[in-house]
This record gives C-alpha cells, structure tokens and sequence, in this order.
C-alpha cells in the first residue's frame, strides 16, 4: 500500500506498506505509480518522490515513466545453506541467485530470514535469457512472491547485467533498467485502471 504523505507542487512523500505491517525502504514500483498520480494530479511531466531516505526523479513519456532510482551497490558473492547469491544495496536488501526463476518458491523463504540478514532481505532468482535480457521470479520480504519489482528489475540487472542497458522480464511485465556508473534508472509502464 501507498500511503501519500505530502505533497506540493512536483513533490510528494510517500510510505510504503506491506501486507505484513512492515515499512520498506524503497518500492521502485510504488515509487513509479506515485510519479504518474503526482504528474496526473499536477500536469507536470517531471515528478520528484520521496520515501523514506531517498528521492527518485520521474521523468513521464505516454504509458512510460522514466525513474532515476539513485545508487546501487553490488557485494561479492556469498554462499549460504548452499546456495551462491550476490548481495545488492539499492536502498533496500537484496539476495541475487543466478539459477531457475521456478526456485524462488524454495530459495525466496530461505534466504529472507536467514541470520545473514537482520531486517530480512529481497530474494531474486533470475537467468540469462539472452545478451541484454534476464528473466527472474521475486520473493519479496514481508511480502512473499510478488510478480513484479522496480528495485528487484535494478538488483537483478546490476547483479547480472552491470553497468549498461539491460531489460528484465517478471511474471507481471518487463522494464528496462540502465545502471550508469553505479546509478540506477528504470523505464516502465504506470497507467491508470478505472
């Protein structure tokens, strides 16, 4: 859920709420859904959102909305119960396997609330499906699978792709994400459903 704090002029807050009463840091989807109702609302085509500690800038083309997410931070692999993952920072945790997207159902709890992670982590398993093209299911802590994710298409990329143009396909529908010296932009659909 999308709860608008402020909002003046091009600028809004936002929270962010999952289904179990926890707060996220960052939602590269809501974050998008809130540029388009800001834009929508005040007639403007660039948008700044705010959530939590980071500010995303929204640029609205049409259907599309360019964000600029901000910084993205790729760790070295690491290896728990198992299973190789890359830890990535886009200003909420995530656990990036390379592997069969149909495993998410198994590796997504396990990784979640592994000690590893205190505050729970964003678990991703996602595959190669051609030069700039990556597939992936989503586990997305306090939340369970969830079919598409703005900073989930951004860790996959960074993890996967690094810096350049990268395009990630979901269950619900693909963006395209472009990682530009360590800064992550993210192009995708936001309309409005009556």
């Amino acid at each position: 859920m999308l709860e608008v704090v402020a909002a003046g002029g091009t600028e809004a807050e936002i929270a962010v709420w999952n289904p179990d009463g926890s707060r996220a840091e960052l939602s590269g989807n809501g974050t998008r859904i809130a540029a388009r109702w800001l834009a929508d609302r005040t007639g403007a085509s660039e948008v700044s959102i705010r959530v939590g500690e980071r500010t995303t800038n929204a640029t609205i083309r049409g259907d599309l909305v360019e964000q600029e997410l901000g910084g993205v931070e790729v760790g070295a692999p690491e290896r728990l119960e198992g299973v190789e993952f890359v830890p990535v920072s886009v200003g909420n945790p995530h656990a990036v396997v390379e592997g069969n997207p149909a495993e998410v159902e198994r590796l997504g709890p396990l990784l979640e609330t592994h000690p590893r992670f205190p505050g729970r982590t964003n678990v991703q398993v996602a595959q190669r499906a051609g030069p700039g093209r990556i597939t992936a299911r989503i586990w997305e802590r306090g939340v369970g699978e969830t079919s598409s994710s703005g900073t989930s298409a951004v860790a996959v990329a960074a993890a996967l792709g690094g810096e350049g143009v990268t395009e990630v396909s979901f269950p619900g529908g693909t963006v395209r994400v472009r990682i530009d010296k360590g800064q992550a932009f993210v192009t995708g659909p936001a309309v409005r459903l009556d």
